[in-house]
């Protein structure tokens, strides 16, 4: 539904539309990715935006084979929605 760029640079995965940018930011900790912190843009808000962030960032893990980490509160949440996911977290930060 929405097309996700990876921003290297930056490290976030960023949605664009009409000149605004939601982001998921993201670090690499050791072996691991950490999720760090969400934003949407208000107008983008409830249309499925962070969730597509996050799925993206759960399949760039898998792929890369990066243990997560979550920071970010809107993750934390879309976890508990898709506890599949619990399988690529990071057991020694979220036992």
């Amino acid at each position: 539904m929405y097309t996700v760029k990876h921003n290297r640079d930056n490290l976030r995965f960023e949605i664009h539309e009409d000149g605004e940018i939601a982001y998921l930011e993201y670090r690499f900790y050791k072996k691991d990715i950490a999720l760090m912190h969400t934003v949407v843009p208000d107008f983008m808000g409830g249309k499925g935006v962070a969730s597509a962030l996050a799925a993206f960032a759960f399949e760039f893990a898998k792929t890369e084979k990066k243990p997560v980490m979550v920071y970010c509160p809107f993750v934390s949440s879309y976890i508990k929605k898709h506890p599949e996911l619990r399988e690529q977290l990071d057991k020694q930060y979220h036992p």
